[in-house]
């Protein structure tokens, strides 16, 4: 593995483990030659995709970029990093196990908005507006409205906790 900071390919790993969901191998790097120190994620790919863009352009899937924009969508929050990592996990098996090798960009960018939804609200508002290409506050009225009114079934279907047990 090359040194992101010399480009040295001697580097050596000094800890190796799974991430908690056991989907990819974590590993601790040291480079020899400048003392930098990285992780590396080792992860299983079942085919190579391609993603085919609103353009047309037939482009390789990249994993690295769908979590550039997910972190982007959090940027400032506090989401537990290993749930993101799950979620991307989660996506990219989805893709690579629905059998065809193209997937086009407006299916990443729906899963990404499910993934979202349930992750967090903010992140969800965020990347939406990017994704729509929101042009005008009401965009955002009606994302933000959808979500609420989401949220308020949820809370009707919980059990009502609020009387008493005893008289």
């Amino acid at each position: 593995m090359r040194c992101p900071y010399c480009g040295s390919l001697e580097t050596q790993v000094k800890d190796s483990r799974p991430t908690e969901d056991a989907s990819s191998i974590r590993r601790r790097r040291v480079c020899p030659d400048c003392g930098g120190r990285f992780t590396t994620f080792e992860r299983v790919q079942l085919r190579e995709l391609m993603v085919l863009k609103k353009s047309g352009r037939r482009v390789p899937f990249d994993r690295e970029k769908l979590m550039r924009s997910i972190e982007i969508a959090l940027r400032k929050r506090s989401v537990d990093p290993e749930r993101v990592e799950r979620m991307v996990n989660g996506l990219v098996r989805q893709l690579e196990s629905q059998g065809e090798p193209e997937v086009t960009s407006d299916r990443i960018g729906e899963l990404v908005m499910e993934g979202l939804r349930l992750l967090d609200g903010v992140a969800y508002v965020r990347f939406a507006s990017v994704y729509r290409n929101f042009g005008e506050a009401r965009d955002f009225r009606a994302i933000v409205n959808e979500l609420a009114g989401e949220a308020a079934e949820a809370e009707k279907r919980l059990p009502d906790t609020s009387a008493s047990g005893g008289a």
